[in-house]
Protein backbone atom coordinates (compact mmCIF):
# COMPACT_ATOMS: atom_id res chain seq x y z
CA UNK A 1 0.00 0.00 0.00
CA UNK A 2 1.45 3.42 -0.92
CA UNK A 3 2.28 6.03 1.67
CA UNK A 4 -0.52 8.26 0.33
CA UNK A 5 -3.03 5.48 0.62
CA UNK A 6 -1.90 4.69 4.17
CA UNK A 7 -2.40 8.34 5.12
CA UNK A 8 -5.87 8.25 3.54
CA UNK A 9 -6.77 5.13 5.51
CA UNK A 10 -5.54 6.64 8.77
CA UNK A 11 -7.49 9.84 8.11
CA UNK A 12 -10.61 7.82 7.31
CA UNK A 13 -10.27 5.81 10.52
CA UNK A 14 -9.96 8.99 12.63
CA UNK A 15 -13.01 10.51 10.94
CA UNK A 16 -15.00 7.30 11.47
CA UNK A 17 -14.18 7.26 15.19
CA UNK A 18 -15.16 10.92 15.48
CA UNK A 19 -18.46 10.31 13.68
CA UNK A 20 -19.32 7.33 15.85
CA UNK A 21 -18.55 9.25 19.03
CA UNK A 22 -21.18 11.88 18.21
CA UNK A 23 -23.76 9.81 16.34
CA UNK A 24 -23.40 6.01 16.24
CA UNK A 25 -25.29 5.52 13.00
CA UNK A 26 -23.94 3.58 10.09
CA UNK A 27 -25.30 6.03 7.53
CA UNK A 28 -22.51 8.44 8.51
CA UNK A 29 -19.94 5.65 8.42
CA UNK A 30 -21.01 4.56 4.95
CA UNK A 31 -20.90 8.13 3.60
CA UNK A 32 -17.31 8.49 4.82
CA UNK A 33 -16.35 5.18 3.24
CA UNK A 34 -17.82 6.11 -0.14
CA UNK A 35 -15.80 9.33 -0.08
CA UNK A 36 -12.65 7.39 0.68
CA UNK A 37 -13.42 4.89 -2.08
CA UNK A 38 -13.84 7.63 -4.70
CA UNK A 39 -10.66 9.42 -3.62
CA UNK A 40 -8.60 6.23 -3.85
CA UNK A 41 -10.25 4.54 -6.85
CA UNK A 42 -7.33 5.31 -9.17
CA UNK A 43 -4.68 3.63 -7.02
CA UNK A 44 -3.02 0.73 -8.91
CA UNK A 45 -0.37 -0.64 -6.57
CA UNK A 46 -2.18 -3.22 -4.49
CA UNK A 47 -3.12 -6.31 -6.46
CA UNK A 48 0.46 -7.34 -7.21
CA UNK A 49 1.28 -6.92 -3.52
CA UNK A 50 -1.45 -9.39 -2.56
CA UNK A 51 -0.05 -11.87 -5.10
CA UNK A 52 3.55 -11.46 -3.85
CA UNK A 53 2.61 -11.81 -0.16
CA UNK A 54 0.00 -14.56 -0.24
CA UNK A 55 0.71 -16.84 -3.22
CA UNK A 56 2.46 -20.17 -2.48
CA UNK A 57 5.37 -21.46 -4.57
CA UNK A 58 4.51 -22.35 -8.15
CA UNK A 59 4.53 -26.07 -7.39
CA UNK A 60 1.76 -25.58 -4.81
CA UNK A 61 -0.62 -23.45 -6.88
CA UNK A 62 -3.63 -25.74 -6.43
CA UNK A 63 -6.78 -25.60 -4.33
CA UNK A 64 -9.81 -27.84 -3.69
CA UNK A 65 -12.72 -27.02 -5.96
CA UNK A 66 -16.03 -26.85 -4.01
CA UNK A 67 -18.71 -29.28 -5.16
CA UNK A 68 -17.12 -30.30 -8.50
CA UNK A 69 -19.60 -31.18 -11.23
CA UNK A 70 -17.93 -33.58 -13.66
CA UNK A 71 -20.93 -33.56 -15.98
CA UNK A 72 -20.47 -29.88 -16.75
CA UNK A 73 -16.65 -29.74 -16.55
CA UNK A 74 -14.65 -28.97 -19.69
CA UNK A 75 -12.66 -31.92 -21.11
CA UNK A 76 -8.94 -31.98 -20.32
CA UNK A 77 -5.97 -33.71 -21.94
CA UNK A 78 -4.40 -36.63 -20.01
CA UNK A 79 -1.07 -35.88 -18.32
CA UNK A 80 1.64 -38.48 -17.97
CA UNK A 81 2.25 -39.21 -14.30
CA UNK A 82 3.23 -42.08 -12.07
CA UNK A 83 0.26 -41.20 -9.82
CA UNK A 84 -3.43 -40.72 -10.66
CA UNK A 85 -4.38 -37.09 -11.21
CA UNK A 86 -5.99 -35.37 -8.23
CA UNK A 87 -9.41 -34.12 -9.42
CA UNK A 88 -9.40 -31.48 -6.70
CA UNK A 89 -6.15 -29.94 -7.94
CA UNK A 90 -7.94 -28.23 -10.79
CA UNK A 91 -7.11 -24.54 -10.70
CA UNK A 92 -4.53 -22.13 -9.27
CA UNK A 93 -5.52 -19.93 -6.41
CA UNK A 94 -6.94 -16.56 -7.27
CA UNK A 95 -5.04 -13.52 -6.03
CA UNK A 96 -8.31 -12.70 -4.23
CA UNK A 97 -8.33 -16.06 -2.43
CA UNK A 98 -9.58 -15.67 1.13
CA UNK A 99 -10.92 -12.16 0.47
CA UNK A 100 -13.17 -11.02 2.04
CA UNK A 101 -12.78 -12.75 5.39
CA UNK A 102 -16.10 -14.36 6.25
CA UNK A 103 -17.56 -16.33 9.13
CA UNK A 104 -18.10 -20.02 8.46
CA UNK A 105 -21.78 -20.66 9.28
CA UNK A 106 -22.28 -22.85 12.34
CA UNK A 107 -24.60 -25.82 12.21
CA UNK A 108 -27.87 -25.18 14.04
CA UNK A 109 -29.60 -27.93 15.98
CA UNK A 110 -31.89 -30.61 14.56
CA UNK A 111 -30.36 -30.35 11.09
CA UNK A 112 -30.70 -32.79 8.22
CA UNK A 113 -27.89 -34.36 6.20
CA UNK A 114 -28.31 -33.14 2.59
CA UNK A 115 -28.32 -35.74 -0.19
CA UNK A 116 -25.31 -36.44 -2.38
CA UNK A 117 -24.57 -38.58 -5.41
CA UNK A 118 -26.16 -38.65 -8.87
CA UNK A 119 -29.60 -37.10 -9.25
CA UNK A 120 -31.74 -34.06 -9.96
CA UNK A 121 -30.95 -31.22 -7.54
CA UNK A 122 -33.75 -28.86 -8.62
CA UNK A 123 -37.11 -29.04 -10.32
CA UNK A 124 -35.47 -27.39 -13.33
CA UNK A 125 -32.90 -30.21 -13.47
CA UNK A 126 -35.74 -32.74 -13.38
CA UNK A 127 -37.69 -31.09 -16.20
CA UNK A 128 -34.59 -30.69 -18.40
CA UNK A 129 -33.27 -34.18 -17.66
CA UNK A 130 -30.05 -32.72 -16.21
CA UNK A 131 -28.94 -35.55 -13.94
CA UNK A 132 -25.87 -34.34 -12.04
CA UNK A 133 -23.16 -36.63 -10.69
CA UNK A 134 -22.69 -34.49 -7.55
CA UNK A 135 -24.47 -31.53 -5.92
CA UNK A 136 -23.93 -28.24 -7.78
CA UNK A 137 -22.27 -25.28 -6.04
CA UNK A 138 -24.74 -23.79 -3.55
CA UNK A 139 -23.49 -20.48 -2.12
CA UNK A 140 -27.05 -19.92 -0.91
CA UNK A 141 -28.81 -22.84 0.78
CA UNK A 142 -31.15 -24.87 -1.44
CA UNK A 143 -33.96 -23.80 0.86
CA UNK A 144 -36.47 -20.95 1.17
CA UNK A 145 -35.00 -19.62 4.44
CA UNK A 146 -31.37 -18.61 4.83
CA UNK A 147 -30.09 -18.26 8.39
CA UNK A 148 -26.60 -16.78 7.73
CA UNK A 149 -26.15 -13.17 6.68
CA UNK A 150 -25.55 -12.27 3.04
CA UNK A 151 -22.14 -10.89 4.00
CA UNK A 152 -21.05 -14.38 5.09
CA UNK A 153 -21.84 -16.04 1.75
CA UNK A 154 -18.70 -17.50 0.14
CA UNK A 155 -18.55 -16.82 -3.61
CA UNK A 156 -14.88 -17.75 -4.04
CA UNK A 157 -15.68 -20.90 -6.04
CA UNK A 158 -16.51 -18.59 -8.97
CA UNK A 159 -12.80 -17.75 -9.23
CA UNK A 160 -12.47 -21.08 -11.02
CA UNK A 161 -13.47 -20.32 -14.64
CA UNK A 162 -14.95 -23.81 -14.97
CA UNK A 163 -17.47 -23.10 -12.21
CA UNK A 164 -20.80 -21.36 -12.56
CA UNK A 165 -23.90 -20.83 -10.47
CA UNK A 166 -26.55 -18.82 -12.32
CA UNK A 167 -27.15 -15.83 -14.59
CA UNK A 168 -25.95 -13.51 -11.79
CA UNK A 169 -22.35 -14.83 -11.77
CA UNK A 170 -21.29 -11.61 -13.49
CA UNK A 171 -22.40 -9.66 -10.40
CA UNK A 172 -20.03 -11.54 -8.09
CA UNK A 173 -16.32 -11.01 -7.34
CA UNK A 174 -15.74 -8.48 -10.11
CA UNK A 175 -12.38 -6.60 -9.93
CA UNK A 176 -12.65 -2.81 -10.11
CA UNK A 177 -9.21 -1.75 -11.26
CA UNK A 178 -6.42 -3.44 -9.32
CA UNK A 179 -7.53 -2.67 -5.78
CA UNK A 180 -11.23 -3.39 -5.40
CA UNK A 181 -13.37 -6.53 -5.57
CA UNK A 182 -17.15 -6.06 -5.86
CA UNK A 183 -20.11 -8.36 -5.29
CA UNK A 184 -23.80 -7.50 -5.45
CA UNK A 185 -26.93 -9.56 -4.91
CA UNK A 186 -30.21 -9.73 -3.06
CA UNK A 187 -33.49 -11.53 -2.56
CA UNK A 188 -37.24 -11.09 -2.60
CA UNK A 189 -39.99 -13.20 -1.07
CA UNK A 190 -43.78 -13.16 -0.90
CA UNK A 191 -45.49 -15.13 1.86
CA UNK A 192 -49.17 -15.83 2.53
CA UNK A 193 -50.10 -16.40 6.19
CA UNK A 194 -53.37 -17.87 7.46
CA UNK A 195 -53.71 -17.97 11.28
CA UNK A 196 -56.41 -19.29 13.58
CA UNK A 197 -56.30 -18.05 17.17
CA UNK A 198 -53.41 -15.84 16.05
CA UNK A 199 -50.89 -15.13 18.85
CA UNK A 200 -53.33 -16.94 21.20
CA UNK A 201 -55.57 -13.87 20.94
CA UNK A 202 -58.72 -15.67 19.76
CA UNK A 203 -58.56 -13.78 16.42
CA UNK A 204 -58.44 -15.47 13.00
CA UNK A 205 -56.66 -13.62 10.19
CA UNK A 206 -55.09 -13.87 6.72
CA UNK A 207 -52.37 -11.55 5.42
CA UNK A 208 -49.35 -11.31 3.10
CA UNK A 209 -45.72 -10.43 3.74
CA UNK A 210 -43.38 -9.03 1.06
CA UNK A 211 -39.66 -8.56 1.66
CA UNK A 212 -36.91 -7.19 -0.61
CA UNK A 213 -33.20 -7.08 0.18
CA UNK A 214 -30.24 -5.89 -1.91
CA UNK A 215 -26.56 -5.62 -1.02
CA UNK A 216 -23.22 -4.27 -2.24
CA UNK A 217 -19.95 -5.77 -0.98
CA UNK A 218 -16.59 -4.08 -1.72
CA UNK A 219 -13.16 -5.36 -0.64
CA UNK A 220 -10.10 -3.11 -0.77
CA UNK A 221 -7.10 -5.42 -1.29
CA UNK A 222 -6.70 -7.60 1.81
CA UNK A 223 -6.93 -4.55 4.08
CA UNK A 224 -10.54 -3.36 4.25
CA UNK A 225 -14.10 -4.13 3.30
CA UNK A 226 -17.23 -2.02 2.86
CA UNK A 227 -20.68 -3.61 3.02
CA UNK A 228 -24.14 -2.09 2.59
CA UNK A 229 -27.54 -3.81 2.57
CA UNK A 230 -31.02 -2.39 2.00
CA UNK A 231 -34.30 -3.91 3.22
CA UNK A 232 -37.94 -3.19 2.55
CA UNK A 233 -40.54 -5.27 4.42
CA UNK A 234 -44.26 -4.82 3.76
CA UNK A 235 -47.40 -6.22 5.43
CA UNK A 236 -50.78 -6.42 3.64
CA UNK A 237 -54.14 -7.34 5.17
CA UNK A 238 -54.81 -9.00 8.50
CA UNK A 239 -57.13 -8.26 11.41
CA UNK A 240 -54.54 -7.70 14.13
CA UNK A 241 -51.98 -4.88 13.85
CA UNK A 242 -48.71 -6.04 12.27
CA UNK A 243 -46.23 -7.46 14.75
CA UNK A 244 -42.85 -5.81 15.26
CA UNK A 245 -41.17 -8.30 12.92
CA UNK A 246 -43.57 -7.77 9.99
CA UNK A 247 -42.85 -4.25 8.66
CA UNK A 248 -39.82 -2.09 7.96
CA UNK A 249 -40.24 0.34 5.07
CA UNK A 250 -37.10 1.09 3.00
CA UNK A 251 -34.34 1.01 5.58
CA UNK A 252 -30.72 0.07 6.21
CA UNK A 253 -30.20 -3.51 7.38
CA UNK A 254 -26.38 -3.59 7.31
CA UNK A 255 -23.80 -0.87 6.71
CA UNK A 256 -20.32 -1.47 8.07
CA UNK A 257 -16.60 -1.22 7.47
CA UNK A 258 -14.12 -4.04 8.10
CA UNK A 259 -10.50 -3.06 8.67
CA UNK A 260 -7.49 -5.31 9.30
CA UNK A 261 -5.87 -3.51 12.20
CA UNK A 262 -3.20 -5.93 13.44
CA UNK A 263 -1.54 -9.32 12.98
CA UNK A 264 -0.57 -11.47 15.97
CA UNK A 265 1.30 -14.77 15.47
CA UNK A 266 0.42 -14.66 11.76
CA UNK A 267 -3.27 -14.34 12.62
CA UNK A 268 -5.06 -11.33 11.23
CA UNK A 269 -7.38 -9.35 13.47
CA UNK A 270 -10.23 -7.35 11.95
CA UNK A 271 -12.50 -4.64 13.31
CA UNK A 272 -16.06 -4.24 12.05
CA UNK A 273 -17.66 -0.86 12.72
CA UNK A 274 -21.26 0.04 11.90
CA UNK A 275 -24.65 -1.62 11.53
CA UNK A 276 -24.39 -5.40 11.43
CA UNK A 277 -26.32 -8.59 11.96
CA UNK A 278 -25.08 -11.01 14.61
CA UNK A 279 -25.47 -14.75 14.06
CA UNK A 280 -23.58 -16.77 16.66
CA UNK A 281 -23.33 -20.49 17.32
CA UNK A 282 -26.58 -22.44 17.40
CA UNK A 283 -28.56 -19.14 17.31
CA UNK A 284 -30.46 -20.18 20.43
CA UNK A 285 -29.37 -16.86 21.96
CA UNK A 286 -28.13 -14.62 19.11
CA UNK A 287 -29.65 -14.73 15.62
CA UNK A 288 -30.53 -12.61 12.60
CA UNK A 289 -34.05 -14.10 12.89
CA UNK A 290 -34.54 -15.16 9.27
CA UNK A 291 -38.20 -16.24 9.63
CA UNK A 292 -39.16 -12.65 10.38
CA UNK A 293 -40.13 -10.39 7.49
CA UNK A 294 -37.61 -7.99 8.98
CA UNK A 295 -34.25 -9.17 10.26
CA UNK A 296 -32.55 -8.31 13.54
CA UNK A 297 -29.53 -5.99 13.47
CA UNK A 298 -27.26 -3.96 15.77
CA UNK A 299 -25.02 -0.89 15.70
CA UNK A 300 -21.57 -1.24 17.21
CA UNK A 301 -18.06 -2.61 16.99
CA UNK A 302 -16.94 -6.21 16.51
CA UNK A 303 -13.35 -7.47 16.52
CA UNK A 304 -12.68 -10.92 15.15
CA UNK A 305 -10.16 -13.39 13.79
CA UNK A 306 -10.78 -16.47 11.64
CA UNK A 307 -8.59 -19.58 11.34
CA UNK A 308 -9.18 -23.15 10.27
CA UNK A 309 -9.04 -24.37 13.87
CA UNK A 310 -10.93 -21.61 15.68
CA UNK A 311 -12.82 -18.31 15.49
CA UNK A 312 -12.88 -15.57 18.12
CA UNK A 313 -15.30 -12.62 18.28
CA UNK A 314 -15.40 -9.77 20.79
CA UNK A 315 -18.13 -7.18 20.35
CA UNK A 316 -20.11 -4.31 21.83
CA UNK A 317 -23.39 -3.22 20.20
CA UNK A 318 -26.75 -1.57 20.71
CA UNK A 319 -29.91 -3.22 19.31
CA UNK A 320 -31.58 -1.43 16.39
CA UNK A 321 -35.31 -0.82 16.91
CA UNK A 322 -37.41 -1.22 13.77
CA UNK A 323 -39.46 1.88 12.91
CA UNK A 324 -41.80 1.42 9.94
CA UNK A 325 -42.31 5.21 9.58
CA UNK A 326 -38.84 6.73 10.12
CA UNK A 327 -35.30 5.43 9.72
CA UNK A 328 -34.39 2.75 12.26
CA UNK A 329 -32.36 3.89 15.28
CA UNK A 330 -30.66 2.15 18.16
CA UNK A 331 -32.18 1.80 21.62
CA UNK A 332 -29.68 3.99 23.47
CA UNK A 333 -30.63 2.45 26.81
CA UNK A 334 -29.53 -1.06 25.78
CA UNK A 335 -26.00 -2.39 25.53
CA UNK A 336 -25.27 -5.88 24.25
CA UNK A 337 -21.83 -7.43 23.93
CA UNK A 338 -19.52 -10.23 24.85
CA UNK A 339 -16.95 -12.72 23.60
CA UNK A 340 -17.50 -15.90 21.56
CA UNK A 341 -14.88 -18.58 20.93
CA UNK A 342 -15.51 -21.43 18.48
CA UNK A 343 -13.05 -24.34 18.39
CA UNK A 344 -12.94 -27.16 15.84
CA UNK A 345 -10.77 -29.83 17.50
CA UNK A 346 -11.68 -32.41 14.86
CA UNK A 347 -13.44 -32.40 11.51
CA UNK A 348 -16.68 -33.66 13.08
CA UNK A 349 -16.67 -31.86 16.44
CA UNK A 350 -17.26 -28.17 17.24
CA UNK A 351 -17.11 -26.51 20.67
CA UNK A 352 -18.40 -23.02 21.56
CA UNK A 353 -17.54 -21.08 24.72
CA UNK A 354 -19.16 -17.68 25.24
CA UNK A 355 -19.90 -14.80 27.57
CA UNK A 356 -22.71 -12.34 26.76
CA UNK A 357 -23.98 -9.29 28.63
CA UNK A 358 -27.18 -7.29 28.13
CA UNK A 359 -28.02 -4.16 30.12
CA UNK A 360 -31.07 -1.92 29.99
CA UNK A 361 -30.74 1.31 31.93
CA UNK A 362 -34.32 2.65 31.72
CA UNK A 363 -37.81 1.30 32.50
CA UNK A 364 -39.52 -0.52 29.63
CA UNK A 365 -37.90 -3.02 27.28
CA UNK A 366 -38.68 -6.05 25.14
CA UNK A 367 -40.45 -7.38 28.27
CA UNK A 368 -42.99 -4.57 27.84
CA UNK A 369 -43.86 -1.21 29.46
CA UNK A 370 -43.12 -0.94 33.15
CA UNK A 371 -40.19 -3.34 33.09
CA UNK A 372 -37.50 -2.14 35.53
CA UNK A 373 -33.88 -1.58 34.48
CA UNK A 374 -31.93 -4.84 34.37
CA UNK A 375 -28.59 -6.38 33.55
CA UNK A 376 -27.73 -9.98 32.88
CA UNK A 377 -24.57 -11.92 32.19
CA UNK A 378 -24.79 -15.23 30.33
CA UNK A 379 -22.05 -17.87 30.36
CA UNK A 380 -22.48 -20.80 28.01
CA UNK A 381 -20.94 -23.78 26.25
CA UNK A 382 -22.08 -25.83 23.29
CA UNK A 383 -20.66 -29.11 21.96
CA UNK A 384 -22.01 -30.66 18.77
CA UNK A 385 -20.91 -33.01 16.05
CA UNK A 386 -21.19 -36.61 14.98
CA UNK A 387 -19.57 -40.01 15.32
CA UNK A 388 -20.47 -41.71 12.06
CA UNK A 389 -24.24 -41.73 11.73
CA UNK A 390 -24.83 -40.69 15.36
CA UNK A 391 -25.18 -36.92 15.92
CA UNK A 392 -25.26 -34.95 19.16
CA UNK A 393 -25.96 -31.40 20.32
CA UNK A 394 -25.49 -30.20 23.92
CA UNK A 395 -25.71 -26.61 25.14
CA UNK A 396 -25.84 -25.15 28.65
CA UNK A 397 -26.24 -21.55 29.85
CA UNK A 398 -25.94 -19.88 33.26
CA UNK A 399 -27.30 -16.38 33.77
CA UNK A 400 -26.63 -13.97 36.65
CA UNK A 401 -27.29 -10.26 37.20
CA UNK A 402 -30.15 -8.08 38.38
CA UNK A 403 -33.72 -7.26 37.46
CA UNK A 404 -34.77 -4.03 39.16
CA UNK A 405 -34.28 -4.64 42.89
CA UNK A 406 -34.11 -8.42 42.43
CA UNK A 407 -31.02 -10.57 41.97
CA UNK A 408 -31.02 -12.74 38.85
CA UNK A 409 -29.98 -16.40 38.84
CA UNK A 410 -31.31 -18.45 35.93
CA UNK A 411 -30.34 -21.10 33.43
CA UNK A 412 -31.16 -22.97 30.26
CA UNK A 413 -30.07 -26.29 28.76
CA UNK A 414 -30.49 -28.33 25.59
CA UNK A 415 -29.75 -32.01 25.06
CA UNK A 416 -30.18 -33.53 21.60
CA UNK A 417 -29.32 -36.81 19.91
CA UNK A 418 -29.83 -37.67 16.26
CA UNK A 419 -29.32 -40.54 13.89
CA UNK A 420 -28.81 -40.32 10.13
CA UNK A 421 -30.33 -43.31 8.37
CA UNK A 422 -27.75 -43.38 5.62
CA UNK A 423 -28.65 -45.14 2.36
CA UNK A 424 -32.31 -45.37 3.39
CA UNK A 425 -35.15 -43.99 1.23
CA UNK A 426 -35.57 -40.23 1.69
CA UNK A 427 -32.15 -39.98 3.44
CA UNK A 428 -33.83 -39.23 6.84
CA UNK A 429 -32.30 -37.86 10.05
CA UNK A 430 -34.24 -38.32 13.29
CA UNK A 431 -33.62 -36.15 16.39
CA UNK A 432 -34.85 -36.33 19.99
CA UNK A 433 -34.39 -33.14 22.06
CA UNK A 434 -35.10 -31.77 25.50
CA UNK A 435 -35.07 -27.99 25.99
CA UNK A 436 -35.39 -26.25 29.36
CA UNK A 437 -35.31 -22.61 30.42
CA UNK A 438 -35.89 -21.72 34.06
CA UNK A 439 -38.91 -19.88 35.43
CA UNK A 440 -39.70 -18.17 38.73
CA UNK A 441 -41.56 -20.16 41.43
CA UNK A 442 -41.75 -17.14 43.77
CA UNK A 443 -42.12 -13.94 41.70
CA UNK A 444 -41.23 -10.59 43.26
CA UNK A 445 -39.57 -12.01 46.37
CA UNK A 446 -36.04 -10.63 45.94
CA UNK A 447 -34.63 -13.22 43.56
CA UNK A 448 -35.61 -13.64 39.92
CA UNK A 449 -35.03 -17.02 38.28
CA UNK A 450 -36.68 -16.48 34.88
CA UNK A 451 -34.18 -17.04 32.08
CA UNK A 452 -33.79 -14.20 29.55
CA UNK A 453 -33.57 -15.57 25.98
CA UNK A 454 -31.67 -12.53 24.61
CA UNK A 455 -32.04 -12.36 20.77
CA UNK A 456 -32.87 -15.93 19.67
CA UNK A 457 -34.05 -17.80 16.59
CA UNK A 458 -37.08 -19.04 18.51
CA UNK A 459 -39.08 -20.00 15.43
CA UNK A 460 -36.53 -22.63 14.48
CA UNK A 461 -36.33 -24.27 17.91
CA UNK A 462 -39.55 -23.75 19.86
CA UNK A 463 -42.09 -24.71 17.19
CA UNK A 464 -42.88 -23.22 13.78
CA UNK A 465 -46.23 -21.91 15.07
CA UNK A 466 -44.40 -19.24 17.16
CA UNK A 467 -46.46 -19.60 20.32
CA UNK A 468 -43.72 -19.81 22.98
CA UNK A 469 -40.28 -18.40 23.77
CA UNK A 470 -37.24 -19.88 25.51
CA UNK A 471 -38.28 -18.66 28.97
CA UNK A 472 -39.98 -20.65 31.75
CA UNK A 473 -40.34 -23.66 29.49
CA UNK A 474 -39.97 -27.43 29.24
CA UNK A 475 -40.02 -28.70 25.65
CA UNK A 476 -39.69 -32.37 24.73
CA UNK A 477 -39.40 -32.38 20.95
CA UNK A 478 -38.84 -34.83 18.09
CA UNK A 479 -37.66 -33.83 14.59
CA UNK A 480 -37.54 -35.73 11.32
CA UNK A 481 -35.71 -34.18 8.36
CA UNK A 482 -35.94 -36.09 5.08
CA UNK A 483 -35.46 -35.62 1.33
CA UNK A 484 -38.16 -37.39 -0.75
CA UNK A 485 -36.20 -36.15 -3.76
CA UNK A 486 -32.86 -34.36 -3.95
CA UNK A 487 -34.76 -31.13 -4.66
CA UNK A 488 -37.45 -31.59 -1.99
CA UNK A 489 -36.96 -31.14 1.78
CA UNK A 490 -39.49 -32.41 4.32
CA UNK A 491 -39.40 -31.50 8.03
CA UNK A 492 -41.86 -32.56 10.69
CA UNK A 493 -41.68 -31.80 14.41
CA UNK A 494 -43.56 -32.65 17.58
CA UNK A 495 -43.33 -30.52 20.76
CA UNK A 496 -44.78 -31.28 24.18
CA UNK A 497 -44.76 -27.89 25.93
CA UNK A 498 -45.16 -27.18 29.65
CA UNK A 499 -44.22 -24.30 31.92
CA UNK A 500 -41.15 -24.77 34.09
CA UNK A 501 -43.02 -22.93 36.87
CA UNK A 502 -46.82 -22.71 37.15
CA UNK A 503 -46.47 -19.39 39.06
CA UNK A 504 -44.52 -17.72 36.27
CA UNK A 505 -45.86 -16.65 32.86
CA UNK A 506 -46.01 -18.08 29.36
CA UNK A 507 -43.67 -15.91 27.27
CA UNK A 508 -44.09 -15.39 23.53
CA UNK A 509 -41.18 -15.58 21.01
CA UNK A 510 -40.37 -11.90 21.64
CA UNK A 511 -39.95 -12.53 25.39
CA UNK A 512 -43.15 -10.77 26.42
CA UNK A 513 -45.82 -12.20 28.72
CA UNK A 514 -48.52 -13.97 26.70
CA UNK A 515 -50.52 -15.60 29.56
CA UNK A 516 -50.03 -15.80 33.31
CA UNK A 517 -51.57 -17.06 36.55
CA UNK A 518 -49.40 -16.11 39.52
CA UNK A 519 -51.45 -18.39 41.77
CA UNK A 520 -50.36 -21.43 39.80
CA UNK A 521 -53.93 -22.79 39.81
CA UNK A 522 -54.05 -23.11 36.00
CA UNK A 523 -51.31 -25.70 36.00
CA UNK A 524 -48.36 -25.99 33.65
CA UNK A 525 -49.55 -27.69 30.47
CA UNK A 526 -49.33 -25.45 27.40
CA UNK A 527 -50.13 -28.18 24.92
CA UNK A 528 -48.87 -30.31 22.04
CA UNK A 529 -47.61 -28.77 18.80
CA UNK A 530 -47.09 -30.56 15.51
CA UNK A 531 -45.40 -28.96 12.51
CA UNK A 532 -45.06 -29.94 8.85
CA UNK A 533 -42.81 -28.16 6.35
CA UNK A 534 -42.08 -28.76 2.66
CA UNK A 535 -39.47 -26.95 0.58
CA UNK A 536 -39.33 -27.29 -3.21
CA UNK A 537 -36.06 -26.12 -4.78
CA UNK A 538 -37.16 -24.87 -8.21
CA UNK A 539 -33.77 -23.80 -9.58
CA UNK A 540 -30.54 -22.15 -8.41
CA UNK A 541 -32.38 -18.95 -7.53
CA UNK A 542 -35.85 -19.87 -6.30
CA UNK A 543 -37.74 -21.97 -3.76
CA UNK A 544 -41.31 -22.58 -2.70
CA UNK A 545 -41.85 -23.13 1.03
CA UNK A 546 -45.13 -24.48 2.46
CA UNK A 547 -45.99 -25.38 6.02
CA UNK A 548 -48.70 -26.13 8.56
CA UNK A 549 -48.48 -25.92 12.37
CA UNK A 550 -51.11 -26.71 14.99
CA UNK A 551 -51.09 -26.23 18.76
CA UNK A 552 -53.45 -28.51 20.64
CA UNK A 553 -53.90 -26.34 23.70
CA UNK A 554 -53.51 -27.66 27.24
CA UNK A 555 -55.10 -26.76 30.55
CA UNK A 556 -52.98 -23.65 31.22
CA UNK A 557 -53.91 -22.00 27.91
CA UNK A 558 -57.58 -22.98 28.21
CA UNK A 559 -57.91 -21.44 31.70
CA UNK A 560 -56.02 -18.19 31.08
CA UNK A 561 -57.72 -16.85 27.93
CA UNK A 562 -58.95 -17.94 24.52
CA UNK A 563 -58.44 -21.66 24.80
CA UNK A 564 -59.18 -22.85 21.27
CA UNK A 565 -56.53 -24.76 19.37
CA UNK A 566 -54.29 -22.51 17.28
CA UNK A 567 -52.93 -23.19 13.82
CA UNK A 568 -50.92 -21.59 11.05
CA UNK A 569 -50.66 -22.26 7.30
CA UNK A 570 -48.09 -20.45 5.16
CA UNK A 571 -46.98 -20.51 1.54
CA UNK A 572 -43.91 -18.62 0.37
CA UNK A 573 -42.11 -18.03 -2.92
CA UNK A 574 -38.56 -16.73 -2.67
CA UNK A 575 -35.94 -15.65 -5.22
CA UNK A 576 -32.23 -14.88 -4.64
CA UNK A 577 -29.63 -13.54 -7.03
Amino acid sequence: MTHATEETVAKFWRLTQLGLRHRPTTVCVFALVVGWMIADATAQDGLQRISDESSPPAADLVQPVPNPDPKNAAPTEPVASSKPADPKAAAPKSVWDGIPVIQKPAKPGNYGVPPTGPGYYSLQDRLLGNCRETPPPTPYPAFGLMQPSFFDVNWSFLDDPKKSWSWSDGLKRQPLGCNWLATTGGSVWLRHMAERNARLSGVNQNYELLRTRAYMDLSYLDRARVYFEFIDAQHFGGTLPPSAIDENHSDILNAFVDYQFMTVNDREWWARVGRQELTLGSQRLVSGLEWANTRRTFDGVRMFRRTKESDLDVFWTQPVVVDDVRMDRVDGNQHFGGAWLTRRPTENRVVDHYYLFLTHSAPGSQFGPGTPPYDNHTFGTRVHGNEGQFHYDYEGMLQIGGFGAEDLLAGSATIGHGYHFKDRPWNPTLWLYYDWASGDDTPMTGRRTTFHQLFPFGHYYMGFGDFVGRQNIHDINVHLVAYPSKWVTFNTQYHYLTLASANDALYNPAGRVSRSDVSGASGREIGHEIDFLWNFHLNENSDVLAGYSRLFTGRFVELTGAGNDADLFYLQYGYRW
